[in-house]
Parts: structure tokens; sequence; C-alpha cells
């Protein structure tokens, strides 16, 4: 026997999650605690039959009240034991309304917001509830003091642009996003991928080009589709922006024991072994098979690679030396050079050019050098020279295509001054 705790959000339909509705669905039967009727109505229109009198005074349960809590879970023991006693009922399965299986007995608590926040009693419930054999599944919902009763009206302007706002404004922007932009409305995790990377690339290039100003505003940008893909996951009942804040800050507290316990580091050294160690302990780490897991597939070949490098110095598997590094560089160079005059076909060449890269990579991690950064600056480099010829020889009413390599070869010099 199950019953699902709901949370049904502000009390809007609108805003009642697509997983908290697939609850409700799946249990087929629910209380909801103060629901409003509009509310009540709209879950009614799925499918779901709705309890009534299951708590004499919803007000004293969802305040968490013990009599009221203990109250409802004697109500709910007591409906769980009349469908145990009718094994012949039967409901649609949610699958299709061809099929129909035993109800299984399964019940859902509806909670204003989400239970997690805005239901007080919710510890002592599961724990009554389980006391009385019962299992018991939370599925979260919108928070109630994240987004204001205001956000279920008709849509105001927002105050102007040079007004001061707070983390639960933003959430509440990004919420009205969701419920009024057709955009943002058909938005998912997936689609929103090339955005994320994007403003990350923005970010990285207001930094290099040490523009503060843009950094703060594409800071802003990339905080935006954090709290778009935190707006998701309340959506679907997953995760909320509350969830994401308090596991960072959770980790971070459990990864500096120095600083928030009584361990002592004695430098970065000890610090990046002992980062090492926790994360290892970590539930994460314990499902990876081995310590180059973790990073992502998805970075830049160059900074994946210094990635894995420092991953493996940590253990001491490393160059002790740089200049040991440039002779397996010459040796490398040197295998290249021995492939290409085999002739041998093109995924051997490509694999010691493979090599000479890594090494690269290896040289620039040595020297203390970021090998993407480093690659990014010889292409800005590039491109300012090559466009500086492009114009050169434009002024000359030529153009670059026409010219023979020597006169290319004059205008890059004149470029490089």
């Amino acid at each position: 026997m199950l019953v699902r705790i709901v949370g049904l959000g502000p009390g809007d339909p609108g805003l009642l999650t697509l997983g908290s509705l697939d609850a409700l669905r799946a249990s087929r039967r629910a209380a909801l605690m103060l629901a409003p009727a509009e509310l009540t109505s709209y879950i009614e229109s799925q499918g779901v039959e709705i309890l009534t009198d299951l708590a004499a005074d919803p007000a004293l349960f969802v305040r968490g009240a013990t009599d009221a809590v203990s109250a409802v879970a004697d109500a709910i023991s007591d409906v769980m034991v009349s469908l145990s006693n009718h094994p012949e009922h039967v409901i649609l399965s949610s699958a299709s309304s061809m099929r129909v299986s035993k109800d299984e007995g399964t019940i859902a608590i509806g909670i204003i917001g989400n239970p997690l926040s805005d239901f007080p009693g919710l510890p002592q419930f599961v724990r009554a509830l389980e006391s009385r054999g019962m299992r018991t599944e939370i599925v979260p919902g919108v928070p109630r003091d994240i987004l204001s009763a205001a956000i279920a009206m008709p849509l105001v302007p927002l105050p102007p642009a040079s007004t001061h706002h707070t983390w639960n404004d933003l959430i509440e922007i990004m919420a009205r996003l969701r419920r009024s932009c057709p955009w943002d409305r058909e938005q998912t995790h997936r689609t929103l991928v090339p955005y994320l990377i994007e403003e990350t690339y923005e970010v990285v290039e207001a930094i290099e080009l040490n523009d503060e100003t843009a950094l703060s505003e594409e800071l802003g940008d990339l905080l935006l589709q954090i709290v778009f893909h935190a707006q998701i996951g309340s959506e679907t009942g997953r995760f909320t922006s509350a969830d994401v804040i308090d596991a960072l800050s959770n980790k971070m507290i459990r990864r500096h024991p120095h600083v928030f316990g009584e361990a002592v580091i004695e430098d970065v050294d000890a610090q990046w072994k002992n980062w090492e160690r926790l994360k290892a302990e970590e539930a994460t780490g314990r499902k990876r098979r081995s310590r180059l897991d973790g990073i992502p597939k998805h970075l830049g070949a160059m900074q994946r690679g210094q990635r894995m490098q420092e991953k493996a110095a940590r253990v001491g598997f490393d160059w002790p030396a740089a200049s040991q590094i440039l002779d397996k560089l010459v040796e490398e160079l040197r295998e290249l050079a021995e492939a290409r005059r085999a002739k041998q076909d093109d995924p051997h060449v490509r694999e010691e050019l493979g090599d000479v890269f890594f090494t690269l990579v290896n040289l620039s991690r040595a020297l203390g050098i970021d090998a993407e950064a480093a690659m990014r600056e010889a292409n800005d480099k590039f491109y300012k020279r090559f466009s500086f010829m492009e114009a050169r020889a434009a002024k000359e009413g030529k153009s670059l295509a026409d010219m023979t390599l020597d006169e290319l070869e004059e205008l890059w010099k004149l470029a490089k001054i």
C-alpha cells in the first residue's frame, strides 16, 4: 500500500508540475488539502477521484498539528483496509483506457506548494504512515514561497530595469517566462544545451578581454541557464533551484573539511589529494571505474587531455621535468614523420599526430599554461594578422587569392610588425 505526498504548487492549475499531475493520475484517488476549487476541478477532470473528509480541519493538518496528522494517517489506513477487502475492485490503467488492472491501494495526499518546504508535519506524517504498514513517496511541487500569489493572476508589467531584484524575483521571472512565453515554454534540458555552451564561452571571452562590465552581464546570462534548467526540473517534479543550491553547498562543505571542520591541509598539493579522496568516497565517485571518469567527454579535446593528465599527475604518473617532455615531443614528431614516409593508412598517421598534440598539452601543463587558452590566443593572433593581410591587399586593389606565395609572405611579415 502506497501513499504519495504530492506538491500541488501555489494553487493555479497552470503551475501544477507534470510530475505531480502524473503522480495524481497514477494514484487515481487523492485528498487535496486546502486546494482552491479551480485546482480541485482541474485535477478531477484528469480522472482523479477526489477524497473528502480525510481531515476534519485541513488547515491544521497542513500546519503540522500532531492530532490532525495522526487523524489523517488513521483515516488513510481505514481507506486502505477497505480497498484490500475488495480485491475485485478494478481501475482503468493510466497506460490505456482499454486496459484494466487490480487496484493496488494507492492514495495521493495533495499539499499546496512543495511538501518538502510547505508541510511542517511531513516527517511526522511519514513516520505515522510507515508505522501503520504503508509505504510513502514524496513528489515535489513548486514551493509557495518562491512564487507569489500574483503569478496566478493576470500578469502585470515587471518593475523598471533599474530596480534591484532578489534571487526569488529571478526565480519568479523564470517561472513567468515558462508560463507565458511560447519560446521559453517549449524548451527542454536538451534543447538548451547549445545556449548553455555558448553562454559559457561568452563568459570566458569577457574574462580574457578583461572586460568586467561584459563579464557581469555574461555571468547573468549563464546564471539564467542554470535557473532555466532548475525551473524545468521543478515542473517535472525532479528538482528545484533549492535542491541545486543545497547540493552545491553540501558538496563544498563536505569537500573542505579544513575550512568547515577540524582537518589540517598543509598546501595546495595536499588539498588536491584530499579533494580527490573525498570525491571518490561520494556516491558518484564509488560508481566510477577510473579516476579519469567524470571528466566530460564534450570538453574541447585539448582541455579534456589536460584534465586527464592533471588527474594522472596527482597519483605520481607524470614527467619529472619539462625538458623530458620536450624530448618526448621530438620522439613523437619523428614517429609521425616515419608514419608519413611509410605511406601507411590515414588512421595511423592521425594516431601519431594525436600523440603529438597530447604531448604538447602535457608540455603546456608542465609550463603552467592552459593549453586551450593558449590555442585560443593563437587563433586570435592568426585572425588579426590574416585580417590585416586582407585589408592591405584590398587597399592595393588586390585579392589574396590572386597573389603569389612570395607576396603573401611579405604581407604576413608586415602583419607581424
